[in-house]
């Protein structure tokens, strides 16, 4: 016979879910019926959800009340949409299934359940039935026989003790005097925490003081004696104040063995729960393993969002939370969330001892009655509305691990019994999230070791600096962070400078550019590891709202951003940013700078792997700096080594091509020069000092410099290269020998031009007649930087019109491939058919003849020097 029945109408919106919980409660609560809302509320939850969310229609539901106890229909408009069907032979589905969880409730938690379907709805349904408790009593526990009752003293004695404000002792009673020994007067006005023996671990801030602080607390601890002896004792502890709003805390104690004197009981279930009234075998598993399903989600991400929804269920919530501390215990960061503002969710920070809990701690079960009593006392909760709350820690083997909180809009909502049994739960699942989490951690760190041995070697594989910042912003975009930004420091005192700009979107590089150039740059402080930087979000939020209030005509300035990239850049740039130091050699030579697009965060682990990169990228950054700082010296001063551009010599075609041996080398051991001595006479050289190199570099200096100031004074060519000579062998043990090839050329009136050459130990001259013929132009000598004494002459040539003359370095005859040698006969060959070209094109032919040769990079230096005497207008070629 229905006795009661109440019913509501539920729009198919998410906010329906919430308000069918509370419904269900009120009503229930108003029926007298307390024992069964919490497993009643579990249920039209879920079946609420899946006529809201699955179905896509508005819910009814309807309560019914009978002499056995309680009936809930949920309905929707959807009969189409059938439920899966389940052959009872057959073990149940996975809850992590799309449909279906709801009904696995209902088998495990109702005492009966069933589907009607009309034409114009589809109807769920579950019957809860009453315990077997006298009426009128708030709970009960089962009748046991007498041999299974708690065992206590004849006498049981129940010691109050009062604590004021500042923790001492303020009343203290007779049965506190027999269990304790003290009278009255030995102990009013002593602090507590001077009896108390509080078995906490060393520096982790909680102990007696903070209990007592706490509005309701329940548990353990050790009392010592007149005698110096510790009781143990079960404690429930009550805050309280006077008329006059002096508040104090009511401590009763019983020994621990008569704990059953006070402990609140633990929720179980009724007798009968294994089978129902109408003979059909139920799950037996416990209500909370069914919230989070059997087997629970493998990620972590997965396991932690089904847990703060189940646990926002079962305490019939507004919202929910769980946040995991790092491995030193010192924060917590946000994993999960439900009924939360987006900002709050993911990866926000709190320090833990200014945390989630109450009065500073989070490592002990807490609730606050009314948050606006205390304001901040749960900062994550700020400016969201939530009024109660309840928290309470996740603890293995006692070491704090993270913290579970469920809060709603409604005041005095919670107390200690939702405390305790979200503790309850909380137990259960912290080893499950403990073992996931480090799963995480695991993979994270071997996918990190994977990203910075990949990153070291690529940015190993560079000297160049606009390269590496390139590379630097390119790792990190998109696999740490939506956006990237590096500031480079020039020297010592020098502001920042903006050197490179990446985002994962490219349209939004040039806005983002534009936006970073507006705001000063961060400083340049060296202290390691990341800091928070919100100048760009601060003004990407100032150019989009003065982008709204011009659209809107109330602002007319000038602006660097363009309305539509002001709103889309404010968007991109809107989250968390943070600001890494470049620090190589003691000195920051930059910042890397991380952004995240509106409402997110960066986890603790991506800023460590962050800050890891940091620390490689800005040692790559300066060597490259000091790479190039040398390559421009060295660039410099081999530049310094050339002779400066060829004089136009009257009559005579000149061109000269050089190749110096190695990466980055300008000048090595061959050279040349070509230069003007006096009016009318010109003087040439070519040569190959021994080895390659800086060493053979400084020679050639030494010895093109030498050959100028002595042919400018007037010394003949035997003269220039016997002093020269003498000049090399005064480097002692850093002298090299070498190769010389120098002449003097005098333009004739008739078109020649009459040469005097000295060849000491150079590969001879080679002249090509108009003709095609090739001959040598001299003889050979001995080399220059070995012997003291040399006997040098010198020969003359004369060009007629036609006439080519081809001086080289034996860096071309010795070109190689393989066994094989271009030689002085290929060099012949290739010079005969040069036979009409101008000088330039001989020398090109001739290098091209030699760069064909092999296919390998040449190993030494090569240089060539050609000279034509051009064909008169008229003459015959």
């Amino acid at each position: 016979m229905i006795t009661a029945r109440a019913a509501a109408t539920f729009e198919p919106v998410g906010r329906s879910v919430a308000a069918a919980r509370g419904f269900v409660r009120d009503t229930l609560q108003g029926w007298g019926l307390g024992d069964i809302v919490d497993d009643a509320v579990v249920l039209t939850s879920e079946l609420v959800t899946n006529a809201v969310v699955h179905a896509g229609t508005a819910a009814d539901v309807v309560c019914f009340r009978d002499a056995e106890g309680v009936r809930v229909e949920v309905a929707d408009h959807y009969p189409e949409r059938e439920l899966p069907l389940h052959d009872a032979g057959q073990p149940p589905g996975s809850p992590d299934r799309e449909g279906g969880r709801g009904l696995l409730l209902c088998a495990a938690l109702a005492s009966r359940w069933g589907v009607d379907y009309t034409a114009a709805d589809k109807r769920v349904w579950f019957h809860l039935d009453l315990p077997d408790r006298p009426v009128g009593t708030r709970s009960a526990g089962p009748a046991v026989p007498d041999t299974a009752l708690p065992v206590a003293a004849t006498r049981v004695r129940v010691g109050v003790v009062q604590v004021d404000r500042g923790g001492a002792v303020s009343a203290w009673n007779t049965d506190a005097q027999e269990l304790f020994g003290y009278a009255p007067e030995q102990v009013i006005g002593k602090p507590l925490t001077d009896l108390a023996a509080w078995p906490h671990t060393p520096g982790t801030g909680t102990g007696i003081a903070e209990a007592l602080l706490l509005s309701r607390w329940e548990g353990s601890y050790g009392v010592r004696d007149h005698e110096g002896r510790t009781v143990p004792v079960y404690a429930s502890h009550l805050r309280v104040r006077d008329s006059d709003g002096e508040p104090s805390t009511v401590c009763l104690l019983v020994p621990d063995h008569e704990r059953a004197v006070l402990q609140s009981p633990q929720r179980a279930p009724a007798p009968d729960a294994a089978s129902g009234h109408d003979g059909q075998e139920r799950s037996t598993a416990d209500p909370f393993e069914v919230f989070i399903g059997s087997p629970a989600p493998d990620d972590l991400d997965g396991l932690l969002q089904r847990t703060v929804e189940r646990a926002r269920d079962m305490l019939d919530g507004d919202a929910a939370y769980l946040l995991l501390a790092t491995d030193d215990e010192t924060e917590l960061e946000v994993r999960a969330s439900t009924g939360l503002p987006a900002a709050r969710q993911r990866f926000a920070r709190v320090p833990v001892e200014g945390g989630s809990g109450r009065y500073g701690s989070a490592r002990m079960p807490s609730v606050h009655e009314d948050l606006s009593v205390v304001p901040g006392a749960v900062p994550l909760l700020s400016g969201t509305g939530m009024r109660s709350v309840v928290t309470v820690p996740l603890k293995v083997e006692g070491r704090l691990t993270g913290s579970l909180g469920v809060a709603t809009e409604a005041p005095t909502r919670y107390t200690n019994e939702e405390a305790l049994r979200l503790q309850f739960a909380a137990d259960r699942i912290a080893l499950a999230v403990e073992r996931a989490r480090l799963t995480e951690l695991e993979r994270l760190r071997r996918g990190s070791l994977s990203f910075l041995v990949e990153a070291s070697d690529l940015l190993a594989g560079t000297l160049d600096r606009d390269q590496t910042l390139a590379l630097m912003a390119q790792m990190t975009v998109p696999t740490l962070a939506t956006w990237c930004a590096v500031y480079t420091v020039a020297d010592q005192g020098s502001d920042p400078m903006l050197s490179y700009v990446l985002h994962e979107d490219e349209d939004r590089i040039d806005s983002l550019k534009a936006l970073l150039g507006k705001v000063d740059p961060p400083d340049p402080v060296p202290t390691p590891g990341a800091r928070v930087w919100t100048a760009p979000t601060e003004a990407a939020h100032s150019a989009a709202l003065r982008t709204s209030l011009r659209n809107a005509g109330m602002d007319s300035g000038d602006h660097r951003l363009s309305p539509a990239s002001s709103l889309a850049t404010a968007a991109a740039v809107g989250g968390e940013t943070v600001v890494l130091p470049l620090v190589a050699r003691n000195r920051v030579i930059g910042m890397l700078t991380l952004g995240k697009p509106t409402d997110e965060r960066f986890r603790q682990e991506i800023l460590e792997l962050a800050e890891d990169l940091s620390r490689r990228a800005a040692l790559a950054l300066d060597n490259a700096r000091l790479y190039s700082e040398r390559t421009a010296i060295s660039q410099s001063l081999q530049r310094s080594l050339l002779p400066p551009e060829l004089p136009e010599v009257p009559g005579v075609e000149v061109e000269v091509i050089y190749r110096a041996a190695g990466e980055g080398n300008e000048v090595g051991g061959d050279f040349y020069d070509v230069f003007e001595i006096r009016d009318g006479a010109y003087g040439f050289a070519i040569g190959d000092v021994c080895g390659t190199g800086p060493e053979a570099a400084a020679v050639t200096g030494l010895a093109r410099h030498a050959l100028r100031l002595l042919a400018r004074e007037g010394f003949g060519g035997p003269a220039v290269l016997e002093r020269l000579n003498a000049a090399i062998l005064d480097e002692g043990t850093r002298s090299r020998f070498l190769t010389l090839l120098y002449g003097e050329l005098w333009p004739q009136a008739d078109g020649s031009a009459e040469l005097k050459v000295v060849c000491a130990g150079h590969p001879l001259p080679l002249r090509l007649r108009p003709n095609g013929t090739v001959a040598t132009a001299a003889e050979p000598q001995p080399l220059l930087g070995v012997m003291d004494d040399l006997e040098l002459y010198e020969e003359t040539v004369v060009l007629d019109p036609g006439d080519v003359l081809l001086c080289v370095t034996d860096g071309v005859t010795e070109r190689r491939e393989g066994t094989r040698m271009l030689g002085d006969d290929g060099l012949v060959d290739a010079l005969t058919a040069c036979t009409g070209l101008n000088a330039g094109a001989v020398a090109a032919r001739i290098m091209r003849t030699v760069e064909r040769f092999a296919s390998a990079a040449p190993s030494d230096d090569m240089a060539i020097l050609a000279m034509r005497v051009p064909v008169q207008q008229g003459e015959p070629a």
